[in-house]
């Protein structure tokens, strides 16, 4: 009987161990990756070999595992690579060398020949860059994620402020610990916690992990009854359940047990009384003391963090501070388009000739030169040239300075070499140049722009003129928004704006903003589908008639969905090499984008989840809102000029302007 026992006790025991093993070794749990595709490499270059240098060096086994975090370079410029990896703060050395390992060993089956890219795990986070990417605040590749099920309506407002409450106390004690981590629980109901969860790049400052944290909490969907944001140097989750390691989690002591006073308190031994009661005063005075000292001196530092986040200059810690950093001599601008010659004239837009120049240090740039009857000032100019030089996104044309000298208000952008995106799409001769693979990424590529401009920069930006002309495409094809003269920047909780004032391009202008005048993000949103649908179709929205009763672009995709035959729009340059199901889905996403109610829109954060993941289940749409012409006939905007109906509708054309910019 005892052999009989001691057998099960070893084939118990042997099962358990093989099944933990099993449990440690199963692969991570993958989140997200970002591939910029900004700049490639090949396999016989110095900066493959650098690459895999760098990757032994994280995934080594004397890797700093046990601190869940470590940066390396390898080679020298212009092939260094720098690289970190980040483990979830709660997770053993075991787990995070685990996740590490993997990540190294399938990066190349998510990028390929990347030199930029990011992958999240659950469990850890890989990067690597051409560019220095270490001790740098990075808020880009903003990635969220939610459960799917929503807060009841009448616990809305509490959850939401347990929720802020919560994730903004464990960003301030993350952004002050070493290790920039930080998480806890609180309760919810009486039989549900909340628990959070919050993390930075411990290589960054305190000051910029709050400051990237805040940003992050923000954006999480405090509707749902769980949530996440990611971006490169920070990311913070709740969650109803514990999906972390609590024991794993060192939380800060509790405050002592207040004195009581009660007159029911246990009474002392015979004979102590009055030393009992006065060693109680002695010790328990200077606790409470000091117990209230610190609870006013914490929050005393948590509002003055809070505070100096909210109030901080929108462009501190920049290199670009003031606009005499951008300004350059008129002279230079001059030399660099040959006085600005008719040869070197590359645009011609309502707001002034676009020409191509040189700099003295062989920089190509594009030189805008303002109409002298802009009207505006040098100071509101200048702030205005900030305000701009401040996007910073891969997806955005970069403003280089300006120069002014009486009159003259010129702009300087890094050049663009293969012009706007309407030159290729809207040519017969040229649409065969973007295969459905390159018009993939330029719809990604725009949504990311326009999200960083609604959510990631540190200005709530409305570009109000989303449309072909005024995206441009570098060498490698990338997209680039450009043209912010109609731009409005919003407040911190402003998500309306009213305007007597319309601007912006027939066909891409949503109902209540042409109607009404009101625009919001979600009327980025509506231009930003009728572009998708341009670029799927290969035809303007504008200038789309049909003879079945189809105005545009945008009421003709809506009758072939309707009729199930979505795959009839598609350009057919590109109808016999394209993913049915991607372009599919990609004509999904444009029908939700140009919903006739703004609140049916989905915002930009989920669009670029919608596309990057087949997993979101898109809403069935409905009829799209349409802005008809109240007469017939062709639209009198349809020029890509400026001009003026009886209802200030203004045109524009491609040519980044920032003549009409508002700073909050």
């Amino acid at each position: 009987m005892s052999s009989c026992a001691s057998f099960i006790f070893l084939f118990l025991f042997s099962f358990l161990t093989s099944f933990r093993a099993s449990a440690q070794a199963q692969d991570p749990t993958y989140v997200y990756h970002i591939c910029p595709n900004a700049t490639t490499y090949s396999r016989n270059t110095t900066y493959f070999t650098n690459l895999q240098t760098l990757l032994s060096s994280l995934s080594s086994p004397n890797a700093s595992y046990s601190t869940g975090f470590q940066t390396a370079t390898a080679g020298q410029a212009p092939d260094r690579v720098t690289g970190l990896f980040l483990c979830r703060g709660d997770v053993s050395p075991e787990v995070c060398r685990s996740c590490v390992n993997f990540a190294v060993n399938n990066t190349f089956n998510r990028c390929r020949n990347e030199r930029e890219v990011v992958i999240y795990y659950d469990e850890c986070m890989l990067r690597y860059s051409n560019r220095n990417i270490l001790s740098t605040l990075s808020t880009d590749g903003g990635v969220v994620l939610w459960n799917t099920q929503n807060v009841t309506s009448n616990q809305k407002d509490q959850f939401r402020d347990l929720v802020l409450s919560t994730m903004n106390q464990a960003a301030i004690d993350a952004a002050n610990s070493s290790r920039k981590f930080d998480a806890r629980k609180a309760n919810f109901t009486a039989l549900q916690n909340l628990y959070g969860l919050v993390q930075c790049t411990p290589d960054l400052t305190r000051q910029d992990c709050l400051r990237c944290l805040q940003q992050s909490i923000n954006q999480l969907p405090t509707d749902k009854i769980g949530g996440r944001f990611i971006v490169h140097s920070c990311s913070s989750r709740y969650e109803l359940y514990s999906f972390y390691n609590e024991s794993a989690i060192t939380l800060p002591p509790p405050p002592p047990p207040p004195v009581s006073t009660s007159p029911l308190s246990a009474p002392s031994p015979p004979g102590k009384s009055g030393n009992s009661t006065v060693l109680v005063v002695a010790i328990g005075v200077p606790i409470i003391v000091a117990v209230l000292l610190f609870i006013a001196g914490y929050c005393f530092l948590a509002k003055r963090a809070k505070k100096t986040y909210h109030t901080a200059s929108a462009f501190e810690g920049d290199d670009i501070t003031t606009a005499d950093s951008l300004q350059l001599e008129y002279r230079t601008i001059q030399t660099a388009t040959n006085d600005f010659a008719e040869g070197n004239k590359i645009g011609q837009g309502g707001f002034g000739a676009v020409y191509k120049g040189t700099l003295s240090d062989g920089t190509e740039v594009a030189v805008k030169r303002l109409s002298k009857s802009s009207g505006q000032g040098e100071t509101e100019f200048k702030t205005e040239v900030v305000l701009v030089a401040k996007l910073q996104h891969r997806n955005l044309v970069r403003l280089l300075g300006f120069s002014i000298e009486g009159e003259e208000r010129v702009l300087v952008y890094e050049y663009v070499p293969n012009e706007s995106l309407d030159y290729f799409l809207f040519d017969p001769a040229k649409q065969g140049q973007l295969d459905w693979t390159r018009r993939y990424k330029i719809i990604g590529g725009i949504a990311r722009g326009i999200l960083y401009l609604h959510q990631d920069s540190r200005l709530t930006i409305i570009h109000r003129d989303l449309k072909a002309s005024n995206i441009l495409l570098d060498a490698d094809m990338n997209p680039k928004v450009a043209d912010f003269g109609m731009a409005r920047i919003f407040g911190l909780d402003q998500t309306q704006q009213n305007t007597s004032r319309i601007v912006g391009t027939y066909g891409y202008m949503s109902p209540e903003y042409a109607m009404h005048g009101q625009y919001s993000m979600k009327s980025d949103v509506y231009s930003f589908g009728v572009l998708l649908l341009e670029i799927i179709s290969g035809k303007k929205n504008s200038s789309f008639y049909q003879t079945d009763g189809a105005h545009d672009l945008v009421s003709y995709a809506w009758t072939l969905w309707s009729t199930g035959t979505p795959l009839e729009v598609v350009d057919p340059a590109i109808v016999d090499n394209c993913q049915r199901s991607e372009v599919i889905r990609c004509v999904h996403i444009g029908l939700l984008c140009v919903q006739e109610d703004a609140a049916e829109r989905p915002t930009m954060s989920n669009i670029v989840l919608m596309l990057t993941s087949n997993t979101v289940t898109l809403p069935v749409p409905r009829q799209p809102g349409l802005f008809f012409q109240s007469r017939v006939g062709k639209d009198p905007l349809d020029t890509d000029q400026s001009s003026t109906t009886s209802k200030s509708l203004i045109g524009s054309v491609d040519g980044a302007s920032i003549t009409d910019v508002y700073p909050r």
